[in-house]
């Protein structure tokens, strides 16, 4: 692969009043190890523990999370970490320091410790099947022209993409790639509640990712509903507060830190909110249409602080974003606050 070099383009634009915030472009951060020999399928979230240290989920079945530096320098993977986490935190509580995440595939809700021990498992059957979509019927009709009977036919599906921690320890978990419901959990996992859905007044079309939004008192869930092209905001008791940002190049990410939301877009670009909604800071934008919302991009094609498919936002504690991309080669971007 070649060297890339730093990106000289400090990466910026502002709408209205809101004051503008910039962001350059360290370089490809990260190239994610081949655990397998093979090239690292990535369709996962990046995070960033107390002590600066960048996690990022992979698909890899011998290393689900790996650990990094800030300047990329590859150091560990966690052990025993699934390779199914398609969105994750890390978050703080007064027993330490935890990485919890719903499993895409396995159905379940985990917390770990950062060294890969399990505290906690909440299975997919803690959450009522009125709030779980049904396998439909098979309509596919074979060589012989007949439909064959899909054996899984009603039984009733999860496709949990991503979580956050409220303050009070109360977990919150979107069944993004599914019934569009987010589910509430207790601290210990006790079932509380789901809300949401696919019908008005939510009307989502792949609740994605979810973050706490804690800019505001009290806190609130901040969404980014993908094809429905749109940041949302909704209490933490379920209603639907409203739309912050509608007409996104379908927004597939989100993280909070001081006053601003990071919004990974995955049609190429990473968009900054204030906490009034206003666009403080573009950049990244891929206007190459064919490699955006794309995991074939190889390195070949890697342009330096330039995005394809931007699907997990972390900041750090300074306040630079750090975007994990849907890539085959997984491919991770760091781009430091000015």
């Amino acid at each position: 692969m070649k060297k890339l070099l730093l990106a000289a383009l400090t990466l910026c634009a502002f709408a209205g009043s809101a004051t503008a915030v910039e962001y350059k472009a360290v370089r490809d951060l990260i190239r994610l190890p081949d655990a397998n020999g093979k090239q690292t399928n990535q369709h996962g979230d990046v995070a960033i523990s107390s002590k600066g240290e960048v996690y990022v989920s992979t698909m890899d079945e011998k290393a689900g999370v790996q650990v990094f530096s800030q300047d990329g320098k590859f150091l560990r993977n966690v052990p025993g970490a699934p390779n199914d986490f398609h969105g994750f935190v890390i978050r703080k509580d007064k027993d330490g320091e935890f990485i919890y995440g719903p499993r895409v595939n396995a159905m379940s809700i985990v917390k770990l410790t950062l060294d890969g021990k399990t505290v906690l498992e909440i299975p997919g059957s803690a959450i009522p099947d009125q709030f779980k979509n049904a396998v439909p019927a098979n309509t596919k009709k074979n060589a012989k022209g007949e439909i064959a009977k899909n054996p899984d036919e009603g039984k009733r599906i999860l496709r949990m993409t991503a979580m956050d921690v409220a303050p009070n320890g109360d977990l919150y978990v979107t069944d993004g790639y599914a019934s569009d419901y987010i589910h509430r959990f207790d601290r210990a996992g006790k079932y509380l509640a789901s809300f949401g859905g696919k019908k008005e007044p939510y009307g989502f079309k792949t609740l994605h990712k979810i973050a706490i939004d804690t800019r505001f008192t009290p806190a609130r869930i901040i969404g980014v509903d993908r094809e429905g092209r749109r940041v949302v905001h909704v209490s933490l008791e379920g209603e639907f507060i409203g739309v912050i940002m509608k007409d996104m190049l379908r927004p597939a990410a989100v993280a909070v830190q001081g006053d601003y939301a990071a919004i990974g877009e995955i049609l190429g670009q990473v968009t900054v909110l204030d906490k009034a909604g206003k666009v403080v800071a573009t950049f990244g934008t891929n206007a190459v249409a064919e490699e955006t919302a794309n995991n074939k991009m190889g390195p070949d094609r890697w342009r330096p602080g330039v995005v394809n498919a931007p699907h997990g936002v972390a900041f750090n504690e300074r306040g630079d974003i750090f975007v994990s991309e849907y890539s085959l080669f997984g491919r991770v971007h760091r781009f430091n606050r000015q």
